[in-house]
């Protein structure tokens, strides 16, 4: 394949997937990783390389995100402190193990979220405070802490988890559970899980600057049009997107 057509499909991929991802709440590996799989790379591969080009989403997103301000910074860090160990024990297993298996529960509980989220027409609309009692956070963290545990070994859609995760638990609405887990799952998250896979395996350099611009512009714009468009566009994106992915996760689990 020309190096041109190459690049240029890659940053279209990218671009789609990562707009998709920031309007949604996630689920930009539904279309950028079996891409990567389909052009030729092998799964560890596809994935060190996917996960670094993630990064810049979360870059992408919180350039938009970051005007609208009203970031807790000690919610943040509690977002921080649970899930990131899960990233890096998850980014450690993945390559050890069979994933068919965790695929297709993954894709059961995806798909579920979304037609959850559907027959709850009210859930993710409003923001309200919920949980936050010690019992509520340890319970809270440890939701991080296993969504991270994912985000580090099966990429597909975790995001979207940590979305569902915060509206349901702790009571966001869905526009600023998206802020969050664009800017902390998407640029730190993802940037952690990233170190620790290229450290085991190879990654595909070569195709990094396509896919890290796409997913900027791509991070930057779906974060604009949800910030525009408001909770009720967000959330019925997440419901589509955490159907697709939970599909693509059964069928690619099945077979």
């Amino acid at each position: 394949m020309d190096i041109v057509l190459e690049q240029l499909i890659l940053f279209v991929i990218s671009l789609f997937a990562n707009g998709l991802s920031a309007l949604a709440g996630g689920g930009a590996g539904l279309l950028q990783l079996p891409a990567l799989l389909f052009l030729g790379l092998a799964f560890g591969t596809a994935l060190a390389t996917h996960k670094i080009a993630s990064v810049a989403l979360g870059v992408g997103a919180t350039f938009r995100h970051i005007k609208e301000k009203g970031i807790d910074l000690r919610f943040s860090a509690f977002i921080l402190i649970a899930g990131l160990p899960g990233v890096i024990l998850g980014a450690l297993v993945i390559l050890a193990v069979p994933d068919a298996i965790a695929r297709l529960v993954l894709g059961v509980f995806t798909a579920g979220l979304g037609i959850y989220s559907w027959r709850s027409p009210a859930l993710g609309m409003v923001s309200s405070h919920k949980h936050r009692t010690l019992l509520g956070w340890v319970i809270g963290g440890a939701g991080l802490f296993f969504i991270g545990f994912l985000n580090g070994s099966i990429t597909s859609g975790t995001g979207l988890f940590v979305t569902i995760w915060l509206v349901a638990w702790f009571g966001f609405d869905y526009q600023r559970a998206v802020t969050y887990t664009l800017i902390l799952v998407g640029l730190f998250w993802n940037g952690f899980g990233a170190v620790t896979l290229a450290l085991q395996t190879e990654v595909k350099w070569e195709w990094i600057p396509a896919l890290l611009v796409g997913a900027l512009l791509g991070g930057y714009f779906g974060a604009n049009l949800s910030i525009a468009k408001g909770n009720k566009l967000v959330k019925r994106c997440f419901e589509f997107v955490t159907i697709v992915v939970g599909l693509s996760l059964i069928v690619d689990g099945v077979v």
